[in-house]
């Protein structure tokens, strides 16, 4: 188990889940027109996702600018979805 979490394989499946739930999320939306409005939806996913990336790329041992890439992203999916439902 500690492989698991050490390799990043942990983190690789959870991305991998967050992709399936938003492409889940945004044909419920397409379809049903249930569940949140793809904009916001993808912001909030776009945050969580960054973040993931960042500590996937830590426990890689990436250079810094990877990190700090990823972090920015965040920042941005964060802000973005912070002033949709600010409004």
């Amino acid at each position: 188990m500690n492989e698991f979490f050490a390799s990043g394989l942990a983190v690789d499946l959870v991305l991998m889940l967050m992709a399936a739930e938003a492409v889940l999320l945004l044909a419920l939306h397409r379809y049903a027109g249930r569940g949140p409005p793809p904009a916001d939806l993808i912001a909030n996913l776009l945050s969580g996702f960054c973040l993931l990336l960042a500590l996937r790329a830590a426990i890689a041992g990436a250079p810094w600018p990877w990190l700090a890439l990823a972090l920015s992203g965040s920042l941005i999916g964060h802000l973005v979805d912070l002033k949709r439902r600010w409004a």
